[in-house]
């Protein structure tokens, strides 16, 4: 563009106040003109449903060459489009890449980029996903369990459950989204094999990141270790059933950092009730895991309560990417986060 772009962002002071670093406000001002609209209430899967917020949004936008929303903005529709004729640039900081606060077909007909964030909080939760890995693969939960009651000494029984290491196994896992691609990463020092499940991948992703694109049955039934990475949609809520749980072989490992209701618990408990595999889950269903729960006494289990997440940094990342985003598309590059047919058909379980 040969003029600065004018944004407005759209969202509640809690986002402005948690999720805005300082840094990334000036180097959003280096890049654009800003603003912002303050909304009120709001999550991150639902648009604020107020018409006078929306009203008075629509009137602010009529200049607008980007919006940037989070939680608390009005829907985008296609009316509110219509009144911003320059606008060129929608990007969603947190919202599960549901894209509920936007109508995507009416941007996608005007040629308007839509781009989502929410992928921020997808590379750490793939750190702590290694971490469980490592940690399952020595039964780390049984270990524990049986320290802390000052039962200190190693048992050749429980040493016998251990898989051992990580190095030359092969690694399955079911979802190769953002959390799954920095997966494979941070698992490329271990030499392992991977194998990937998730019908929306493009198939030229396998070659390029060197992994196997296979059937859920085949990463259920053929890997050492197991990691469940999906995003929660009416297609894979409850996916993974008494029917998926025997196909894991003994002696597997089993990760959850997805969504627990991904996970039939049920069935996940009286599969490991046999002994024979041992899990890490970050996850669970229901959140948080009552006390009286059968999990949280299970010898082969190792639980964390769904801090994959969390970074430790003063704020999450999102404005950090969603700032690149920017900086990217307004200097006439592309974009790297783009909500696309794909990835409305992953979240609607088309």
């Amino acid at each position: 563009m040969t003029t600065r772009p004018k944004l407005l962002l759209a969202f509640n002071r809690w986002v402005y106040e948690q999720y805005l670093g300082q840094a990334d406000l000036d180097r959003l001002s280096v890049l654009a003109d800003w603003d912002w609209f303050e909304c009120e209430g709001g999550g991150i899967y639902s648009a604020n449903d107020n018409p006078e917020s929306a009203v008075a949004l629509r009137s602010r936008i009529g200049s607008c060459d980007g919006l940037i929303l989070c939680h608390g903005a009005p829907p985008i529709t296609a009316e509110m489009i219509d009144a911003a004729p320059n606008l060129r640039f929608i990007g969603e900081l947190e919202g599960d890449r549901f894209a509920s606060r936007i109508d995507l077909d009416a941007a996608w007909a005007l040629g308007i980029r839509t781009v989502d964030t929410t992928n921020a909080s997808s590379y750490p939760v793939a750190e702590w996903a290694l971490g469980l890995i490592l940690v399952s693969m020595r039964n780390g939960g049984e270990h524990f369990r049986r320290m802390i009651t000052g039962d200190t000494p190693i048992k050749a029984e429980a040493r016998e459950r251990m898989r051992g290491r990580l190095t030359g196994k092969r690694v399955g896992l079911i979802g190769g989204g953002h959390m799954g691609r920095k997966l494979i990463k941070l698992l490329r020092p271990f030499e392992v094999e991977i194998w990937v499940h998730d019908p929306y991948l493009p198939r030229e992703m396998a070659e390029a990141l060197d992994f196997t694109q296979t059937s859920l049955d085949n990463v259920l039934s053929r890997c050492d270790v197991i990691v469940c990475l999906v995003p929660l949609t009416p297609k894979t809520q409850g996916m993974l059933g008494a029917r998926e749980f025997d196909l894991i072989p003994a002696g597997a490992v089993f990760v959850n950092v997805s969504r627990g209701a991904v996970v039939d618990s049920g069935a996940l408990i009286t599969r490991l009730h046999r002994g024979d595999i041992i899990a890490g889950l970050d996850v669970f269903d229901p959140e948080p895991i009552p006390a009286e729960s059968e999990i949280l006494r299970l010898p082969n289990v190792f639980l964390s309560p769904h801090v994959g997440y969390y970074t430790g940094d003063r704020h999450p990342h999102f404005f950090n990417l969603m700032v690149d985003e920017v900086e990217r598309f307004f200097h006439g590059h592309e974009t790297y986060f783009d909500l696309t047919q794909r990835s409305k058909a992953n979240r609607t379980g088309v």
